[in-house]
């Protein structure tokens, strides 16, 4: 039985294996006919070039085959035999003269058969040509399509990488188109899902003025390795990766960061937007110490309770955070290692110092006014960064006796009404119960959303319903001994403009009810989109944070300086230094006119950093405060009016 089990499992291989086809009878059903049809095809798919190649080869052909027929026939004779027309060589270039130019066979003289020969050539020619102009047309046609699509690869260095795409390009590009006008050769490339032609008509109509900034787009998907290297990151200045603002903008943001640190350490810094606080941790770890991320709604929370705390404070953090005016600046070579840090607030004549910056990257925002310099940098804040090797000293006198010694009250509870709910909303509240002092009352009036509040140790929080946009519904909960109105938009449920406009309409209620008196109640508002900012200034808001706005400021200024990371995160964090636009006749006397200079002695003696300052004598017709000028000369002149403010930064 086993012997047959071998004998049947022998015959059975022997069966299958003769039942296959040998290479060669393969070969032979094939044929010679089917090869060359495979390699022509081959050939004929990888476009143009080869096109071009078979068409050049069925001229040559041509060419080579009428002229052994007119040498072997000898068909050309009389005149033109006579004039030396003879030989292969010459009936070869007179048969590619043929080919290439109709023209030539109107010249021709001679037998008929001869003159049928050369016709048949032009004719013959005629079509090869006419195919090879339309081969490179549309191969000319495809290269442009395909450079239109942005699918080739950047060769710069030194440039900033934007990877994904939102109505945050827009003013990012604009602050580089300032940052970047003293450089010869800035260039922005932006990568995103979206069609190159698109971007690029975007681009134009919202930021007009490039000034020497040159932006590259290319279209590819930010989460794709292979997309992702079309923008040469690797050579890179700054690499900032943008959300979607979608379901999934934050996956999306991890997946870009895997795509730029998963073959080095060392690139370029990142600089990534979170819209969940719960994935800022995830970030972090995936950036491996490149990347700065910007937790997107604490970040607002946090400048939304500060200016609403501060009137004026958002024109203060604007100024800091745009490369327009006065920005925040690092200083090393000072030559002032030796002072205290006291003594160099008052050195340099346009420059601020707000605080110190050691070898290891910690801020210290308004050290203790005896703190050595030593080989810490200055944080400064100055016009460019391209001043700071030839900033003259200030020669302006102090004025001592200008100087007041009034004793400020401690801030005492406060009475807060916040109008509407969004995601963010939630932050917001948790950092108003950091600053408020025990006893503080808090009323949310909300329309839509499900406002849920978070556990409270200093503020006393009610919630309630009603129409935000109604009059009588705002006459019952706005009042004028309100210290802080906040409003917010309904951006988780409705679209941007339809929010905005429904915001605008509460502030102009607001405004109505609580007046337009300086110093009374403070009313700050966030909106979404920056161009509705002209239409809250007819209802005279305070304040205005335009979220994605004064986000982009800081993605733009912290891929230029990641040690600026460390000065935003204290100047937002309730622990550290904070901005105060504070009562100037706290520092100098009323009606006296001083220097710039004074006041930034006074506030030392109050262990205070000052900074900048608003007067009363630049006032609006409608006596709202004028503008806040940031770091100004120390020898500038200020008369103190009534309701000016000192622009400092303090522990408390």
């Amino acid at each position: 039985m086993g012997r047959t089990s071998r004998s049947l499992r022998n015959r059975t291989t022997t069966t299958i294996a003769t039942s296959r086809p040998s290479p060669q009878r393969t070969r032979a059903r094939v044929g010679r006919t089917g090869s060359f049809r495979y390699a022509f095809d081959n050939s004929m798919s990888r476009g143009t070039p080869a096109l071009v190649a078979w068409l050049g080869a069925a001229s040559l052909v041509l060419i080579l085959l009428f002229a052994l027929v007119i040498t072997i026939f000898n068909l050309r004779n009389g005149e033109a035999a006579a004039d030396g027309h003879r030989g292969f060589v010459n009936e070869l270039f007179q048969t590619m003269l043929h080919a290439l130019d109709a023209g030539t066979v109107a010249g021709d003289a001679g037998s008929w058969p001869f003159l049928v020969t050369m016709m048949s050539v032009t004719v013959a020619g005629l079509f090869i040509v006419s195919a090879l102009i339309g081969i490179i047309a549309a191969g000319i046609d495809a290269k442009i399509a395909d450079l239109q699509r942005g699918r080739s690869k950047v060769v710069e260095t030194g440039h900033t990488v934007i990877l994904g795409w939102s109505d945050a390009v827009f003013p990012i590009l604009a602050e580089f188109a300032v940052a970047n006008e003293s450089r010869r050769r800035a260039v922005v490339v932006i990568l995103a899902d979206r069609d190159k032609v698109e971007m690029e008509r975007e681009i134009r109509e919202k930021v007009p003025d490039l000034r020497t900034t040159r932006v590259v787009c290319r279209s590819g998907s930010p989460i794709d390795i292979a997309d992702v290297a079309l923008s040469s990151p690797d050579q890179a200045r700054s690499v900032i990766v943008l959300s979607s603002g979608g379901a999934d903008s934050d996956s999306d943001a991890i997946k870009t960061l895997l795509a730029l640190t998963h073959t080095a350490d060392d690139g370029p810094p990142v600089v990534v937007e979170v819209a969940d606080p719960a994935n800022v941790g995830t970030a972090r770890m995936v950036g491996r110490g490149r990347a700065v991320i910007i937790d997107k709604p604490s970040t607002v929370a946090r400048l939304i309770v500060q200016t609403s705390r501060e009137s004026g404070a958002a024109a203060v953090y604007s100024e800091l955070f745009d490369f327009e005016g006065d920005e925040i600046y690092f200083h090393g070579d000072h030559g002032l290692g030796e002072q205290t840090y006291g003594a160099v607030l008052r050195h340099h004549e346009k420059a601020s110092v707000i605080g110190l910056l050691d070898c290891t990257g910690v801020a210290l925002l308004n050290p203790p006014q005896d703190t050595l310099v030593g080989e810490r940098s200055l944080i400064v804040v100055a016009e460019d960064d391209s001043v700071l090797g030839t900033l003259a000293a200030s020669s302006a006198v102090v004025d001592e006796a200008a100087i007041t010694a009034l004793v400020y009250a401690a801030e005492g509870p406060s009475r807060i009404l916040l109008i509407g709910w969004n995601r963010r909303a939630r932050t917001v509240v948790d950092e108003l119960d950091k600053y408020a002092e025990p006893g503080s009352v808090l009323t949310v009036l909300a329309e839509l959303g499900d406002p849920q509040l978070p556990a409270l140790r200093n503020l006393t929080a009610t919630i309630e319903r009603g129409s935000t946009t109604s009059r009588n519904v705002l006459d019952t909960h706005v009042t004028p001994a309100l210290d802080q109105v906040i409003v917010l938009p309904y951006s988780d449920d409705l679209g941007v403009q339809q929010a905005d406009a429904r915001t605008l309409v509460t502030l102009l209620h607001v405004r109505d009810i609580v007046g337009e008196e300086p110093g009374g109640t403070a009313v700050v508002t966030e909106l979404l989109d920056d161009r509705n900012r002209v239409l809250a200034e007819v209802a005279h808001v305070d304040d205005v944070i335009v979220s994605d706005h004064i986000l982009s400021l800081m993605i733009s200024q912290l891929s230029d300086d990641r040690r600026l990371e460390r000065v935003f995160a204290d100047l937002l964090d309730a622990g550290g230094a904070e901005i105060y636009l504070r009562p100037a006749e706290w520092y100098v006397r009323l009606g006296a006119t001083v220097s710039f200079a004074t006041i930034v002695a006074a506030a030392g003696i109050r262990n205070e950093t000052a900074f900048g300052y608003r007067s009363m004598h630049m006032a609006h017709a409608d006596q709202t405060l004028g503008p806040v000028v940031v770091n100004p000369a120390k020898s500038a002149t200020f008369t103190v009016f009534p309701g000016d403010r000192v622009v400092v930064l303090a522990d408390s």
